[in-house]
């Protein structure tokens, strides 16, 4: 263990280590290989929008800096060079690697028209990578689904009854929607070996044909539920997690949209029930109110 711990601070020291989240427990990971320069296009797809555009603006500099040093070794490459000196070729390669040309300064000799060609190339190549990345970031599906920040059980029927709500904050349709709730806890076999176990939990309805405003999913708690007997302080114990996982087709760009929401056993509130979020007025009128949504209020 205390290797471990070691190889752990290590690799945090020399950020070699990978944090990673498991239900409601986060791990460090070691020993694995990070070919970064391997996995670029993965990497572009997950960081965060202004770290992209920033690794963008870093290389467009760095690359137009590099092409005005190979600029400057060439014996006055570049005609009507203004400014003299390193920021004159470095403009120049901007509006050459944009393709703008504004007529004024312009390759004169042939090691200045290779270098030209040569970065043309790149800044075509490199557009189109950066297009490609641009689009594909803005166009993936993202599911606005709304969960509820606690599950809570009680009694319906006389039977207890694990139930966790969700909306649509688009307020759009969302057909065939289907949801699975999963239970990952660390169970204990006869032998003393520890091993984490995921179990299905049945809900009562597992589909939603047209899943606009809300969606109570149950999972009724009897004799063969994972869940039959549990206590709050046993679930702390096995570190009991549930994953809710939501997908559907969006009605209006017809793409599958997926979402996934994790709740650890501290967040169960224990005979508590949501408060109705539907109002009506003496006109008639149905009114939603979501300010109520995240609450919830003991039997």
């Amino acid at each position: 263990m205390k290797r471990v711990e070691a190889a752990a601070r290590k690799a945090i020291l020399f950020g070699r280590g990978r944090q990673v989240q498991v239900g409601s427990q986060k791990f460090i990971t070691v020993g694995l290989p990070d070919h970064i320069w391997q996995d670029l296009y993965h990497h572009f797809m997950t960081i965060r929008w202004p770290t992209f555009f920033a690794v963008i603006a870093g290389v467009f500099l760095l690359g137009n800096s590099g092409f005005a040093l190979l600029y400057m070794l060439g014996n006055h490459p570049i005609a009507n060079q203004a400014p003299e000196g390193f920021w004159g070729a470095f403009f120049f390669s901007v509006e050459t690697l944009a393709t703008v040309g504004y007529g004024d300064m312009h390759p004169q000799t042939v090691y200045g028209h290779v270098i030209a060609t040569i970065e043309i190339f790149s800044g075509l190549s490199g557009l189109a990578v950066f297009t490609g990345l641009i689009f594909t970031r803005f166009s993936r599906p993202h599911a606005k689904i709304l969960f509820a920040r606690h599950p809570i059980i009680r009694p319906l029927d006389g039977i207890p009854t694990l139930m966790i709500r969700a909306a649509n904050a688009r307020q759009n349709v969302i057909t065939e929607a289907s949801a699975r709730l999963r239970l990952l806890r660390l169970d204990v076999t006869t032998e003393g070996y520890e091993n984490r176990r995921l179990y299905d939990l049945v809900l009562t309805r597992e589909q939603h044909p047209i899943f606009t405003l809300g969606w109570n999913m149950t999972h009724v708690i009897d004799a063969s539920s994972p869940l039959y007997n549990e206590t709050p302080e046993t679930m702390a114990a096995s570190g009991a997690t549930l994953i809710l996982s939501l997908a559907g087709v969006d009605e209006t760009t017809s793409q599958t949209m997926r979402s996934r929401h994790i709740y650890g056993s501290d967040l169960i509130r224990w005979n508590h029930r949501y408060p109705d979020l539907i109002e009506q007025d003496e006109h008639g009128m149905n009114y939603v109110d979501y300010t109520k949504f995240h609450d919830t209020e003991p039997l």
